[in-house]
């Protein structure tokens, strides 16, 4: 994906601090210094201008829009003098209004009412870097509807009512596209007691669905999250989820509805893994450690296909659920019972570690034209519904070594476990699997499970707040 905004030089903006109005042979630096003169501030950004929220509380009435256009090259800055020591509290948030491009809200504290920090529909190429969301009241955080934005090293903290901390919209029947969403920190949702409504990021809505999002959800680490039994909702298509980590979470990351989803490369700790409807997903290099369920395939109680309502639970088909480690799962690869459930359609389970907990696979619905090849199975509870003939028993030798997450050992069994295809017309049906869960690329033969060994540099690993958020590199 393209990085359309470089990263900021805060520090070089703040030696050039000159007063307001007055211009550098490159652009202004309009300073802000009351409430009274931020919309007017913003209303005069040129590309290239930076406006220059000084340090202190700030209460609004409304929200401050900004329509103003910088370039590529010249983005308009709208930052805090100190991340994290400007804070907008009262009843108006940031609004990026239809017109805006290329501006970059930056190293805000937004306390104010929920729902007002928004990209709108025709807003594009837009990022948010560096601010702290902990908004009163129900609503969402942040919400994005316009196209090409990037959210990035944003700290998403403490909720405590219905909504969500980020959800991304559309306009129309069409999902945002293109959008970069890394390297924040969602942190500390308390449970809303059952409703729907509190996904502490919900990626789409049930109209949007069926449209292509093409966007980047990586490196982006949740902990203590239980607004609601979701705790990642996509409800849009064509969207990859990689490298995030989900921690100590009570609610599940699930692909609730839409199709040609990537998710790779996740680590789960503690969490109720990944529930997955839908069509055509590729779901490989997982890595999942004490978590009650695995993964869970969806049985579905509708087909979108046939002519379904887009709000149905989506029957899984086509459903590729490959070379990831699960290990210590009460139900490591579950699809569980619904009454007049439509199940699950060619679904592939392959060359996926099981180690420890229950049952391998517990299969309770319709499961038509199943391809399960490669698996290793070792000491779990049992094989459950796994059928004879497609996993092994051997010992995987996984260890911990320097690493926080568990890897290959030496003389493993996952080790080439996928020799390469033989003959001329021999076809890899697995080549879309390219990378690990450490981010090394996969060369044929492939080893089974989320890991493969490998000399190339580690670009992935479990997160820790250190790495995300306001206060990441």
């Amino acid at each position: 994906m393209k990085k359309f905004l470089r990263p900021l030089r805060l520090a070089a903006c703040l030696l050039v601090l000159v007063s307001a109005g007055t211009t550098t042979a490159s652009a202004k630096i309009i300073v802000v210094k009351f409430i009274g003169g931020f919309q007017k501030a913003v209303n005069e950004a040129n590309p290239g201008d930076t406006v220059l929220v000084t340090n202190g509380q700030y209460t609004t009435g409304t929200d401050i829009v900004i329509s103003r256009a910088g370039t590529a090259d010249k983005p308009i800055l709208v930052m805090a003098e100190t991340v994290g020591q400007v804070e907008m509290t009262g009843l108006g948030g940031i609004s990026l209004a239809s017109g805006a491009k290329y501006v970059i809200i930056s190293g805000f504290k937004f306390t104010h009412s929920a729902s007002r920090a928004r990209s709108l529909p025709g807003s594009s190429f837009c990022r948010w870097t560096r601010n702290i969301f902990e908004n009163e009241g129900a609503g969402e955080d942040l919400s994005i509807a316009g196209s090409d934005h990037e959210i990035d090293h944003n700290t998403f903290q403490n909720k405590k009512s219905m909504g969500r901390y980020l959800a991304i919209r559309g306009e129309g029947k069409q999902i945002a596209e293109r959008l970069w969403i890394h390297h924040n920190y969602f942190y500390n949702f308390e449970f809303q007691g059952g409703p729907n409504g509190a996904e502490a990021f919900q990626f789409g809505l049930s109209g949007f669905s069926m449209s292509k999002s093409n966007s980047i959800v990586e490196y982006n680490l949740f902990e203590e999250c239980h607004g609601e039994n979701e705790l990642i909702s996509v409800k849009a298509s064509a969207v990859t989820l990689r490298y995030n980590t989900i921690r100590n979470c009570k609610a599940q990351f699930t692909l609730r509805h839409g199709n040609f989803c990537q998710v790779y490369g996740n680590y789960f700790h503690n969490t109720p893994g990944l529930r997955i409807f839908g069509d055509d997903h590729l779901v490989h290099s997982n890595y999942f450690e004490v978590c009650p369920i695995g993964i869970n395939i969806g049985n579905g109680d509708g087909e979108v296909a046939d002519g379904a309502a887009l709000t149905c639970h989506d029957r899984p088909d086509r459903v590729m659920i490959a070379f990831n480690t699960i290990i210590s799962a009460k139900a490591p690869i579950a699809l569980p019972a619904r009454n007049n459930g439509l199940g699950a359609t060619a679904i592939t389970v392959a060359y996926n570690i099981i180690r420890g907990g229950g049952p391998a696979a517990s299969i309770a619905g319709p499961y038509t034209n199943p391809v399960w090849e490669g698996n290793i199975v070792f000491n779990a509870e049992s094989k459950g519904d796994m059928p004879d003939g497609t996993f092994t028993m051997n010992d995987p030798k996984l260890g911990r070594g320097q690493s926080a997450t568990i890897h290959l050992l030496p003389g493993s069994a996952a080790i080439d476990a996928l020799p390469a295809p033989k003959g001329k017309k021999a076809v890899n049906k697995y080549a879309a699997i390219a990378t690990d869960m450490d981010g090394q690329p996969r060369t044929l033969p492939l080893d089974a499970g989320a890991d493969e060994v490998s000399k190339a540099p580690v670009t992935a690993k479990i997160l820790d707040p250190k790495d995300v958020g306001v206060g990441a590199p």
